[in-house]
């Protein structure tokens, strides 16, 4: 499957990514962590309103894209490969104590050596796992 080239949209989302997790940041003294945030959510801490807004807005940004971009949907995924990739996911990111978002735009934006040691194992996965997909499996990603 052929991958798209969009990069005012990427610049748009990570611009948007950026001052989300600045704003989070400055008004609540709170990382934009979301595997933090769904997790403190599960567990009923104390401060759950403004965590169920976050993940609330998460939902409906995403939405308004599809609906307004007209990009198509990603259809035709097995069932059983995205529920392993979503438990491989939440595996990873207690086993790395954060996701891509904490480590990634906090964690590197406050210059932690934890998180770019994180960042490096992320994408070190990610390649290697497209690399598997499309050309040891063949045409599954």
């Amino acid at each position: 499957m052929p991958t798209q080239f969009t990069p005012v949209s990427a610049l748009i989302g990570g611009a948007l990514i950026g001052l989300a997790a600045t704003w989070l940041l400055l008004s609540l003294g709170r990382i934009a962590g979301i595997s933090g945030i769904l997790n403190s959510t599960v567990d009923g801490d104390a401060g759950r309103g403004w965590r169920v807004a976050f993940l609330v807005g998460l939902v409906i940004a995403a939405g308004a894209w599809f609906a307004w971009s007209g990009a198509p949907g990603r259809h035709g995924f097995p069932l059983p490969w995205l529920i392993a990739g979503g438990l491989l996911v939440g595996f990873g990111t207690r086993l790395g104590n954060g996701c891509t978002s904490g480590h990634g735009i906090c964690g590197l934006a406050r210059l932690s050596k934890r998180s770019l040691l994180a960042v490096l194992v992320f994408m070190a996965a990610g390649f290697s796992t497209v690399y598997v997909l499309r050309h040891v499996i063949g045409g599954v990603a």
